[in-house]
């Protein structure tokens, strides 16, 4: 799910969070991450761009200095905030009319904990929680399975469909042991604010061994977040005749009760504890049981309560198959039979109607949005059904605060080097329930371009959440890791955020299809009024975006830009350094960082901010100083000859970086002495050969960057060359889709460190799949002497994703965050149901508005 962050790098030593994960899935985990100059002969040409950029430069420059004059007007010199960790000034989107009201309450409860298997909470701080364990058995030991990871080994898990509102169904299968879960949301008069909703959970299983149970023992819980003591229900002994399981009241949602009803028999036991460490919860349930099963010789919670228990545990022992039914209700302070009533209409023989409903409903959007019954097998629709159902049914929410390096003196620092950024919340997709289930912005632009063709609202609403954690300098933290349970996944020297380095401004993909929807009257009256209003309030925030990149991104050259944030102190442990910030890791570069570096990719991400910014700028009133400066800059980034004489190699026919650069380096062997330890033998860096300023001879993704914004012209021979590399088993293709780096490259597969193999070095991705994929479909309907190739080559690319990624889920049961470019295997992260989830899109061939 992804990139350009640290998650490629920590995914190798993310936290064990039971005591279930063995020290050797702990080191498994943590190993397996593990051409020319040109310069005189362009500077009249690059003059040209100089002047325009510094005009865009200085009126960016005025706009950021009012803002600044404002806020300080309204602050306290002495209390002011270390500019890093102040707000941008000016009105939060999610302030909106159009976040607010029915909206967010339609939004406010939702399986919005995608780190463990089943979890409910609202879209508030301290929220009232809910989730689902169980007793899984491997190798004849009993495992507590709540947070989801790896060591788990479960066959497959996942929502098979989820709305994204108001419904999902997820299948789990667990060694012999199938669960099903479903949930419900329900909005009737007397309900509180945000409604009820209800939770079904079925279990069936084979006999596998001797050894295995007649019986399954769940855990539902439910626990504050703000520590509010939680009432046990009245008759819990007698759940049969009684339903009530816990009751209590909350500012947000009034008075509530929670219920359980089944037709299977089964035992009922609970504990309540008192704990501000509801992360720990599945630790401490685990312990419990333990200790009864040595004093008592039974797996039983011992039905004891602590004084104001903030966390309510109850066990559900039964043989299987059985099902119960679990329902919420709000606005309690009623007649016990209306509330029955409402208890009634959430379980039983109508919440399986209700369910089917909502089923069907689903279904008829699947195929309204995507109509992908005449191109894709029923099988095929399957599987992309739950793509977009793990993508909405993995949207969570988060509030705390990110941890950002400071290292100036400040009262502000919360230990160490860093300081905390503001407390603040945030709504988003996330990449991979196991290993990154938190936000990344470089993917969030990637998930948007699905979630946008199914719910818009939802869209705009994650799109503005991002948009309103900018600071005052136009700058957004990469990686979003907010809460206990977000920090618990996280190794703590990769918490912290560098307010220095960016990533791909991916949330532009997604804007600019909307404001090309807008253009083409594709929404309706309403959405085309909400969609401007969204575009007025956040035009400020975008310019202070665009501006930051534009300023701390740029190169030595005002029409280059490079990622900024390599790190050059680790360069003598690194093959080559790696980019983080630009989401592709270990990519190579030039194999000396320096100023004088032009990042690619990254001068395309820029034309394309330019290009939205100038279509957004067109669409409102009283921006045509803007518009007329965006214009300018998307043109001159768009400058096909200006393009290649800073990026092209005519010898290869192909774009690459230009920097400080040699081929000869190696990894060989060394004496290391490290912080005054005895030396040990490391890989060691060594350079055979000077660097020299050229541009970097690797064929892969970031190449073919020109070819996806499509500059290169449809009659150009050069557009030819392209579709050369992209069909040739020598360099990108194979039958799985496009590797990441040329076989020809003297990187590719190669190990960057002794514990990083090669990740963008040779695998598949499925988001540059999707955007080469797109830029093809593009080639193939314009007019040119390479358009029947463009297509030949769409259909079978086309073709080969689809049908490797089919097969592979067929196999395994998941998605995968990469695919192997010899034999096509998933790898990497799983279930990755972040970018991904692209697929479906692919398979209904819906690509950008414009």
């Amino acid at each position: 799910m992804g990139g350009g962050d640290v998650r490629k790098t920590a995914r190798n030593r993310i936290k064990p969070t039971t005591s279930s994960v063995s020290r050797e899935d702990h080191r498994e985990l943590r190993n397996r991450k593990g051409l020319r100059r040109e310069r005189g002969k362009d500077q009249l040409r690059i003059l040209d761009v100089n002047f325009v950029l510094l005009g865009f430069t200085i009126v960016s420059s005025l706009v950021a200095l009012f803002f600044l004059y404002h806020f300080v007007q309204f602050s306290d010199a002495d209390d002011q905030l270390p500019r890093v960790i102040t707000p941008f000034p000016a009105p939060k989107i999610m302030d909106l009319e159009m976040f607010q009201g029915d909206h967010k309450e339609s939004l406010y409860w939702g399986t919005y904990r995608p780190q463990v298997y089943f979890g409910v909470r609202a879209r508030t701080p301290e929220s009232l929680v809910a989730g689902l364990m169980w007793l899984g058995i491997k190798d004849g030991r009993y495992f507590m399975r709540h947070v989801c990871q790896d060591a788990d080994d479960l066959q497959t898990y996942g929502w098979n469909k989820h709305n994204g509102r108001d419904y999902g169904h997820q299948v789990l299968i667990d060694h012999g042991m199938t669960l099903t879960t479903s949930f419900l949301k329900s909005k009737v008069d007397g309900s509180g604010y945000g409604g009820d909703w209800a939770f079904r959970v079925g279990v069936q299983s084979e006999k596998l061994s001797e050894e295995m149970p007649d019986a399954a023992h769940l855990f539902f819980y439910v626990a504050d977040e703000g520590e509010n003591a939680l009432s046990l229900g009245r008759s819990v002994t007698e759940i049969h005749e009684k339903s009530l399981l816990a009751f209590g009241s909350r500012s947000d949602v009034s008075d509530w009760e929670l219920h359980l009803k089944s037709m299977d028999d089964f035992e009922i036991h609970h504990v309540g504890l008192k704990t501000p460490h509801i992360h720990n919860l599945s630790d401490m349930v685990q312990g419990i049981l333990a200790l009864q099963a040595r004093n008592y010789g039974h797996l039983e919670l011992p039905d004891t309560s602590e004084d104001s228990a903030n966390i309510l545990v109850y066990q559900i022992s039964a043989k299987t198959p059985f099902k119960a039914d679990i329902a919420f209700v709000t606005g309690t302070d009623i007649d016990d039979a209306e509330i029955q009533e409402r208890v009634n209409s959430l379980t039983g023989t109508s919440l399986t109607s209700h369910l089917q409903k909502k089923e069907n409903e689903f279904d008829d959007k699947f195929n309204k949005i995507f109509n992908p019954s005449d191109k894709l097998d029923s099988e095929s629709m399957e599987v992309g059904k739950a793509a977009i159902g793990n993508l909405l049914g993995g949207i969570g929410y988060f509030y705390g605060q990110s941890k950002i390096l400071f290292p100036q003196p400040s009262k502000h620092k919360s230990g160490g080097d860093s300081v905390l950024y503001w407390p603040a919340e945030l709504y988003t997709a996330v990449p991979s329930r196991p290993f990154f289930p938190r936000g990344f912005l470089w993917d969030e632009g990637f998930h948007q371009l699905l979630i946008w063709r199914w719910d818009m609202h939802i869209s705009l609403d994650i799109i503005g959440h991002w948009l309103d954690l900018m600071n005052i300098d136009g700058w957004i933290p990469r990686e979003q890791i907010l809460g206990a349970e977000a920090l618990s996944k996280v190794p703590e020297e990769f918490v912290v955020q560098r307010p220095s380095n960016g990533n791909p401004p991916t949330l532009f993909l997604v804007l600019q299809d909307l404001v090309c929807g807008l253009m083409k009257i594709k929404f309706s009256a309403t959405e085309s009024k909400e969609i401007s209003a969204f575009f007025e309030r956040s035009f400020g925030r975008l310019e202070a975006w665009f501006q930051w990149f534009n300023t701390t991104q740029s190169g030595q050259l005002k029409s280059s830009y490079y990622w900024h944030g390599r790190k050059e102190s680790q360069t003598i442990f690194e093959l080559n350094p790696k980019t983080l910030s630009s989401g592709l890791d270990d990519y190579p570069r030039a194999s000396h960082p320096s100023e004088e570096e032009r990042h690619l990719d990254l001068r395309c991400w820029m034309l394309l901010a330019a290009d939205c910014m100038h279509s957004i700028s067109n669409q409102l009133i009283n921006k045509q100083e803007s518009t007329n400066l965006y214009g300018e800059t998307a043109n001159l980034l768009a400058d096909f000859d200006l393009l290649n004489k800073m990026h092209f190699d005519k010898e290869y026919g192909a774009y690459f970086d230009y920097g400080n650069h040699t081929e000869k380096v190696r990894l060989r062997r060394q004496l290391v002495e490290k912080n005054g330890k005895p030396p040990s033998l490391e890989l060691v860096r060594e350079v055979l050969e000077k660097p020299e300023l050229r541009l970097v001879p690797h064929i892969g993704y970031v190449s073919l960057f020109p070819f996806i914004w499509k500059i290169i012209p449809s009659n150009s021979w050069i557009l030819e060359k392209q579709l050369h590399i992209i069909y040739n088993t020598s360099t990108l293709w194979t039958d799985f889709g496009l590797r990441s780096l040329s076989k020809t490259s003297s990187m590719y597969m190669r190990r960057n460190t002794e514990h990083d193999p090669a990740y963008w070095r040779g695998p598949i991705w499925m988001n540059m799949n999707y955007l080469i994929l797109s830029s093809l479909h593009h080639y193939s309907k314009e007019e040119g002497p390479y358009r029947e190739r463009a297509e030949l080559i769409y259909k079978e690319l086309r073709g080969n994703l689809i049908r490797n990624v089919m097969n592979k889920y067929k196999e395994t049961g998941y998605l995968w965050e990469q695919y192997d470019q010899k034999k096509g295997s998933g790898k990497g992260a799983h279930p990755f149901t972040g970018w991904t989830s692209l697929l479906v899109l692919i398979m209904a061939e819906s690509y950008t508005q414009c």
